[in-house]
């Protein structure tokens, strides 16, 4: 089987990305991004979803951490589309419910080549470490839009900021996990239109 691979760059005047992912890892990271609570949930992304993954981002955090969050997710959604290619033989679909403490996390996600983002989730601080809660929805949406996928996102239950997201970037992964995941006995694209 090919190699489920993508290296992408992206340097702009208020960041400079790169990115390498693996879909056929085993949950391998090398993070740094300059914001330690968001190299922390990256990293829970790819161990949860057993992808190797690795990210250099450098940005205007004097500013504050918006570009660097968003850009990021940016670049990660295109890794991820150029690794699936044509979508041959995936299951396409995931989901995963994931608890974490009080916090519960509903993950849905179609590799459907249509974007879009429904994201719900109401956080009780601003902040998690040198990071903005207003921020999560804003990379998940990058990462939608870049990836072209279907990703809906609910907190179903939860009180504390960290567990919530913590919870979100772990469904995250194991729910694109199962999406991109061989579907035995299949070749083709899942779809009655032919192609995704």
């Amino acid at each position: 089987m090919e190699a489920r691979t993508a290296s992408i760059q992206r340097n702009t005047s208020e960041t400079r990305i790169s990115v390498m992912l693996n879909l056929d890892g085993s949950g391998k990271t090398d993070i740094s991004t300059g914001i330690a609570f968001f190299d922390h949930m990256l990293s829970g992304f790819a161990r949860h979803g057993l992808f190797d993954l690795t990210v250099r981002a450098e940005g205007d955090l004097e500013v504050d951490c918006h570009h660097t969050v968003e850009d990021t997710g940016i670049v990660l959604g295109q890794a991820i589309r150029e690794a699936l290619g044509e979508k041959k033989g995936i299951c396409r679909f995931g989901h995963f419910l994931l608890p974490m403490d009080e916090a519960l996390v509903l993950c849905a996600i179609d590799l459907s080549g249509r974007p879009y983002l429904n994201f719900q989730g109401d956080f009780p601080t601003e902040r998690t470490g040198q990071m903005d809660t207003e921020m999560i929805r804003e990379f998940f949406y990058a990462v939608s839009y870049s990836s072209m996928m279907n990703l809906h996102l609910k907190v179903l239950d939860g009180g504390n900021s960290h567990h919530m997201t913590e919870a979100m970037f772990k469904g995250f992964g194991r729910a694109l996990r199962m999406a991109v995941s061989r579907e035995p006995g299949l070749s083709e694209v899942w779809s009655t239109k032919g192609s995704l």
